[in-house]
This record gives C-alpha cells, sequence and structure tokens, in this order.
C-alpha cells in the first residue's frame, strides 16, 4: 500500500494548497487506489478538528466544484499525528500510523532548516526504503555552499532518483504546454532562435507586499526568493534544446545546458545589466501601504524587485537577451513569458508603421492562455490595404470567442500525481539548482562588489526607472497588456 505523509501538514502551504489539490484528484478520479493521506505537525490536533480546517480551504478553493461525496472519500484517506519529526523517537506515532506501508511519499512543507534533521529521523526510524521518495519545497538553501550541505545531508538516506525538488511552476498547464507548442508543431521551432526572435520578457510581478514575511524575505529577497527558481525554469524551457525524448533525464539534461551557457554577470557591468529596487511607502488599491524598511522595522539594503539582462552563449540564441523582471507592490499580479519576434525585414504596404512584429505572450497569471499577435487585413474596400494587428488565444480558440476553458487546475495537482507515481520530469535535479545557485551567487556577489543598493520605487509601479531603462538602453519595452 501507499501513503503520502504530508510535513508541516497543519501550516499554510499544506492547508491553502496541498489538500485542496488532493481533494480536486480524488474528485476527478486520479489518486491510487488504497493511498492513505497522513499529516505530521508539531501541534496537537484531532482528526476532527483538522478535517473541519481541510474542508474550510477546500469550499473558498472548488469554486463550483464542490461535492460532498468527493470531499468524504478524501477525507476516508486523511488522518493527522501529532510528532516531533527531528527525532526517530518522535516519529514512532507516525510510524505506527503507516504500519507495513512501504511505497512512502515524503512531502516537507517545512522550513528548509529543518530538512536535514528530518531525513536523519526518518533513516534512523527505519522510515527510508528504496520506494521510499522525498518531496521538498522551495526553497532549498540560499546560495550554493547551503544548497550543498542540505543536498548532502538529503542524500545520506536518498538516492537522487528518490528526490523530488518541486518548482510549483512547472506544474502548470500552461508551462507543460509551452513544451507541446514548441516540440509538437512544425511551424514553431524552426522559428526559435536568433534569426526569427529580437528578445524574451519573463515577468513575475505582485500586488501584494512583504509584510510580516520580512524575516524570511530579508535573508532571501527577489532575486533569491523568485528569480534562482521559478524565472530560471522558465528560461529554460523557452531556450532549451529539444530533447531526444521525454525521459526525465533528457529532458533536464538540455535545461542544464542552458544553465551552463548563461553568461555571468561581473562587477563591471553589473549596474547595465541589472536593476536592483526596493518599494517604499505609499498608496495601494486598499488605501496606504507602509515600505519594506517600515515593516522590518530598520533599515535594509535587500531586494524587493530585480530586473536584469540575460545572455545565453550558444549558437541557438547568440545575441538574444532575455529580459527578467519580478517585483512586489507592482500594479499587477502577472506572470508571463513574452516572445518578441523580429520585424518583417521590408515592409510592402503604405502604412509602415501599422505592422507590428508577431508576439507571443505566454500567460501564467492571473490566467494562463499562450495567444500569438499577428497581422491581419483591416475589413473595409480602401483601395490602400490598411492592416492590423489581431490576438489569437492559442489555448481556447481565437479571442476566447465561445470556448469555456477547463477548471483551472491547481499546479501541484500534477506535481503531486507525478512524485506518487515516481516521473522527475518536472522536478529540479540536483546538478540543475547548483547551476542556478551559481550564477545567481554570481549576481550577488557582483552587487556587494560594486556596492550596487537597490533603487526605490512606489507602490503600484512597475518598479524604479532604472528597470526601464535596461530597456531602453536596447531599444526596446516592456510588454503591456494592451497586446
Amino acid at each position: 500500500m501507499a501513503a503520502l505523509v504530508l510535513f508541516g501538514g497543519g501550516g499554510d502551504l499544506a492547508i491553502r494548497m496541498l489538500l485542496p489539490s488532493l481533494y480536486f484528484l480524488e474528485h476527478d478520479g486520479l489518486l491510487p487506489d488504497g493511498l492513505k493521506i497522513i499529516a505530521a505537525a508539531r501541534s496537537e490536533e484531532s482528526r476532527e478538528a483538522y478535517l473541519a480546517r481541510v474542508k474550510d480551504s477546500v469550499i473558498k478553493r472548488a469554486d463550483g466544484h464542490w461535492s460532498d461525496e468527493s470531499f468524504a472519500r478524501v477525507a476516508e484517506r486523511i488522518d493527522y499525528v501529532a510528532v516531533d519529526a527531528t527525532s526517530a523517537e518522535g516519529l514512532s506515532a507516525l510510524k505506527e500510523k503507516l504500519g507495513d506501508d512501504r511505497e512512502l511519499t515524503y512531502f516537507l512543507a517545512v522550513s528548509p532548516s529543518l530538512y536535514g534533521p528530518i531525513v536523519r529521523a526518518l533513516k534512523a526510524a527505519g522510515l527510508t526504503g528504496p520506494q521510499a521518495r522525498i518531496v521538498l519545497e522551495k526553497p532549498v538553501g540560499r546560495d550554493l555552499e547551503s544548497f550543498r550541505q542540505i543536498d548532502a545531508e538529503v542524500a545520506h538516506a536518498f538516492d537522487e532518483r528518490q528526490v523530488f525538488r518541486i518548482d510549483h511552476y512547472l506544474g502548470k498547464e500552461t508551462v507543460q504546454n509551452l513544451i507541446a507548442l514548441r516540440f509538437g508543431n512544425t511551424i514553431f521551432e524552426p522559428l526559435w532562435n536568433n534569426l526569427s526572435i529580437d528578445h524574451v520578457q519573463i515577468t513575475v510581478g505582485e500586488t501584494v507586499g512583504v509584510g510580516d514575511r520580512w524575516p524570511y524575505y530579508d535573508e532571501y529577497g527577489a532575486l533569491r526568493d523568485m528569480l534562482q527558481n521559478h524565472m530560471l525554469q522558465l528560461l529554460c524551457l523557452v531556450a532549451m534544446e529539444p530533447p531526444s525524448d521525454l525521459d526525465p533525464d533528457s529532458v533536464r539534461n538540455e535545461k542544464v545546458k542552458v544553465l551552463r551557457s548563461l553568461r555571468p554577470i561581473s562587477a563591471a557591468n553589473v549596474r547595465d545589466v541589472t536593476v536592483r529596487g526596493q518599494y517604499v511607502g505609499g498608496h495601494g488599491p486598499d488605501g496606504p501601504v507602509k515600505g519594506y524598511e517600515e515593516e522590518r522595522g530598520a533599515p535594509s539594503d535587500i531586494d524587493t524587485y530585480v530586473a536584469l539582462r540575460a545572455d545565453i552563449d550558444n549558437w541557438r540564441w547568440a545575441g538574444v537577451p532575455f529580459y527578467m523582471r519580478t517585483g512586489k507592490r507592482l500594479p499587477e499580479k502577472r506572470t508571463e513569458i513574452v516572445i518578441q519576434f523580429k520585424p518583417v525585414p521590408h515592409s510592402i504596404f503604405d502604412q509602415r508603421g501599422d505592422v507590428v512584429a508577431n508576439r507571443m505572450v505566454i500567460e501564467l497569471q492571473p490566467e494562463e492562455d499562450i495567444s500569438l499577435t499577428v497581422m491581419n487585413k483591416r475589413p473595409g474596400l480602401d483601395q490602400r490595404m490598411q492592416l492590423q494587428p489581431i490576438r489569437m488565444s492559442l489555448s481556447w480558440g481565437v479571442d476566447g470567442k465561445g470556448a469555456k476553458p477547463p477548471r483551472r487546475r491547481i499546479a501541484y495537482e500534477r506535481l503531486l500525481l507525478d512524485a506518487m507515481a515516481g516521473d522527475s520530469t518536472l522536478f529540479v535535479r540536483a546538478d540543475e539548482a547548483e547551476k542556478a545557485w551559481e550564477w545567481v551567487d554570481g549576481v550577488s556577489e557582483a552587487w556587494a562588489e560594486a556596492e550596487y543598493r537597490p533603487h526605490i520605487y512606489r507602490p503600484g509601479t512597475w518598479g524604479p526607472d532604472a528597470g526601464d531603462r535596461l530597456l531602453a538602453r536596447d531599444g526596446r519595452t516592456w510588454n503591456t497588456n494592451d497586446g
């Protein structure tokens, strides 16, 4: 029999994301027969009280997909146990509940500082057999050195094939659809290079501030919290060479090659190709908001915004800049990848300025969609042909008209299924994480050497003006939502 153990089962990630994901998988009939779900946490709590919290969370996420029968079925699978997961003795109650189950998947929804102690305790308790798997929630470490320390501790109990480093962005339907779009169609891959593409933009914008999460954020900042994992993973999927097949290692080998090809950023050029920012106090959509230093209660030079130009030094992408930006207190909650194609080499139309270069936009938040902007004749009987850009949705039809998208899945649904099945395609391999940390550490060290402090920016703006100048120097601008 199989069991899924959620360490940190009473925390925000488990209650808000993981348990609703498991409910939807049950609702769709996708959970393995006989699967046990055991939530493990420090707090003493009855199973009934825990299930009541889970039910409240699931109802909030169900949005028209609630079923009493489905919840009853998933609730039968769920148990709760209070443990000290950092010692073998503290895991005795969990071991008793697991019984003879040996196909075990452990999801560590806890602080990375606990990964090592929990893994050591699991091994000492005899709960780390060859069929066991462990899922590590990001961030794994805060730099290359700490990642290697944590990874070495995990490796004492689990082989690499048993370790699943999760990045929930890779579980999003649109991200997986990017792979299908690139490698399942002949019309895109021949154009996916520096002959046809002018540049690529990756934006992850958040409207919220850091708030009471500042102790965590003050250690990581936007560079380590978002760019090192989510954004570099998206860059890899856009830039990687076609894998030989969809075997997990085939895909991840190509992603590692991209990370190896990233041009290092040094103190000599860090002010030209990167921008740091930190929000100050001002007015948000719901009234006055505090600046980061006010939330922290002391001065800080941590970055709540970062934008940079990344260059990939290989034949496919030579000369094509990848612009990335992420930040807190921005005007929109938006995650998107923009593939900006080059303009036509010569326009035969009188209205030359009306010819807009093709653009593909892969939207991950707030909605998921892939759209393509192409030129089309403007309807009418004018003797001179007039053109207009139209935006076609490649997910739900032209402009989404008459199409009803399926239920928007939580990204963790796919990743939980894959982890329990042992499919590591959408998870981060150790050498991937190492190369990502190595490159990001280089940026951080360049900032320190150049004494580059963050620019300030107001809430509700797209970061400091320097973020716009980063592209303006190259004659480009950030994408806007008007297509």
